[in-house]
């Protein structure tokens, strides 16, 4: 109920004083009793010998483990003065609140601090998982988690208000063309109509399953970066009976010039204003999965400013940057939640309710980023102008391995070899090639096509000799005798394979050639 101006004045005003005051401690490592210090200070609005005056009403400002958050500002490359010059220096900006914790949001006008108000649970909640969390960033400061900085409570007029201080995931910069928050769960998980008349709505797995229904293609080596930090992380929050989480993920296109432009401006506008462009460490989407030392701009232009973003394509092949963060950790599967779930469960279909048992969740969570929201770009390589003159290529890179050695038993079972079906595992660019008959070779294969016939003639077989040469002339008998052929089907007549072989071949050296039919 208080007014979001003098709440955003006097946490400025007290994060200013006490990490001022931080600053005159020794530094030492972090000892188990860091974690559970309270600090209290007293700021009267007339000022005292130790606190400055300010127009706000009297307020005691308290901060939690000011030495172990000291110490994860480090880590993260984060010096006092640039924290304060952050948070002090200018007005903080209050954003809307999508969630239905009715949580007060602020971002600092640099957009590198995202400042929460939390529940009395949830902060009790973040000091006792303080140790854990300290030990987990020692392991792995690249994570997805919430880079938590600092946790301060502001008293007043017997009010208490809990912050939390926190990366910024999406930055303001660069327009978010789409935001989704996203659970892995169906149950009532669509924005509201309320939520859709915003300028920036925050969308829900529905919508995101109804949008983007061919999920977000990454090359192979962020996919997997991606996924391996996804997978670690969950574990650390199901080990932490952590649950209801959601990745937050913002979808900037690329493609789109004007809004291009428009960003890059602000950008430059928000950075000047920032002294020496000192940034936070691993705290961008990229750095997140990679570190650092990756540009990661595969996919984007040189003269593009990426701010931190994964490069990724869409299903249409619109080029996209990233941005995402695991955010709403502060959710323990407590007794309430545990009331929660036992209630939609016998009203609804419990597996798709949101709020379940912590190892659940994190299988869930994880199958549904994995299946239906980050794929590898494998059939999008290729761009559609293309298709018609790779369409051998396709054809050989959906299927590898192919075509063995054959011996003598051409010469004993003519008819045998394709009627048996043998294990058979793919096409050989040379044998298609090299056929003067263009009428036989297929005609530009959708890649839905060159997949089904993957998979269409995995289970049989056929056995061709190596021998055969791309330049060499194609052999029929004209004189000798007509060609034996066989034909036959896989699988409700999708591919027809036609074995000609004339007597000529099988004198010289026992090769086959195949016709393929899609």
């Amino acid at each position: 109920q208080t007014a979001s101006s003098a709440i955003k004045g006097t946490i400025q005003l007290g994060i200013g004083y006490t990490v001022g005051n931080l600053t005159s401690k020794p530094d030492r490592d972090v000892l188990m009793q860091d974690f559970y210090v309270v600090e209290s200070v007293f700021l009267p609005s007339e000022g005292s010998n130790l606190t400055p005056a300010h127009h706000y009403p009297d307020f005691r400002f308290k901060t939690y483990a000011p030495l172990a958050f000291r110490y994860f500002r480090e880590l993260f490359g984060i010096k006092p003065d640039d924290y304060l010059y952050s948070i002090c220096s200018e007005p903080l900006i209050e954003l809307s609140n999508p969630g239905a914790s009715g949580s007060l949001f602020f971002v600092t006008s640099d957009d590198e601090f995202i400042i929460k108000t939390v529940q009395h649970k949830e902060a009790e909640f973040l000091q006792k998982l303080l140790p854990g969390y300290y030990m987990n960033l020692n392991q792995n400061p690249r994570t997805l988690l919430p880079k938590f900085y600092g946790l301060y409570c502001v008293q007043s007029g017997g009010i208490n208000i809990r912050i939390v201080v926190m990366n910024n995931v999406l930055p303001r910069a660069l327009k978010m063309h789409f935001t989704y928050d996203l659970k892995g769960s169906t149950y009532k998980r669509r924005a509201s109509r309320k939520e859709r008349e915003k300028s920036n709505p925050t969308f829900k797995d529905l919508d995101f399953l109804q949008d983007m229904h061919e999920g977000l293609y990454f090359d192979s080596e962020t996919h997997s970066a991606l996924m391996k930090t996804l997978q670690r992380d969950c574990r650390v929050l199901e080990s932490f009976k952590i649950m209801d989480y959601s990745l937050l993920l913002g979808i900037h296109i690329l493609n789109s010039n004007m809004k291009e432009k428009e960003g890059e401006s602000s950008q430059s506008a928000s950075d000047a204003k920032r002294p020496g462009g000192q940034k936070v460490l691993y705290s961008t989407a990229m750095e997140s999965i990679q570190g650092p030392g990756k540009s990661g701009d595969s996919l984007t232009t040189e003269t593009t400013n990426t701010m931190g973003g994964i490069p990724a394509k869409s299903h249409k092949g619109e080029k996209l940057l990233l941005f995402m963060g695991i955010i709403d950790i502060l959710q323990s599967y407590r007794l309430m939640k545990k009331l929660e779930h036992s209630w939609k469960a016998l009203v609804y279909d419990g597996d798709t309710v949101s709020v379940h048992r912590p190892s659940f969740y994190a299988d869930r969570f994880l199958k549904f980023m994995s299946t239906r929201v980050f794929k590898k770009v494998q059939a999008l390589k290729s761009s559609p102008s293309k298709k018609r003159c790779n369409s051998i290529t396709a054809l050989k890179a959906t299927s590898q391995e192919i075509v063995c050695v054959v011996s003598q038993e051409w010469k004993d079972e003519k008819r045998g070899i394709l009627g048996e079906g043998q294990s058979y595992a793919s096409l050989d660019e040379e044998v298609l090639g090299s056929r003067h008959r263009p009428d036989l070779v297929p005609s530009t294969p959708s890649l839905f096509e060159a997949a089904s016939l993957a998979t269409t003639i995995s289970s049989s077989s056929l056995n061709v000799d190596e021998h055969y040469q791309r330049d060499q002339p194609m052999l029929y008998s004209s004189s000798k005798g007509l060609p034996s052929s066989s034909t036959f089907t896989l699988e409700d007549s999708a591919i027809y394979l036609t074995s000609e072989q004339s007597t000529l071949e099988m004198e010289n050296d026992n090769a086959s050639v195949l016709d393929v039919y899609l």
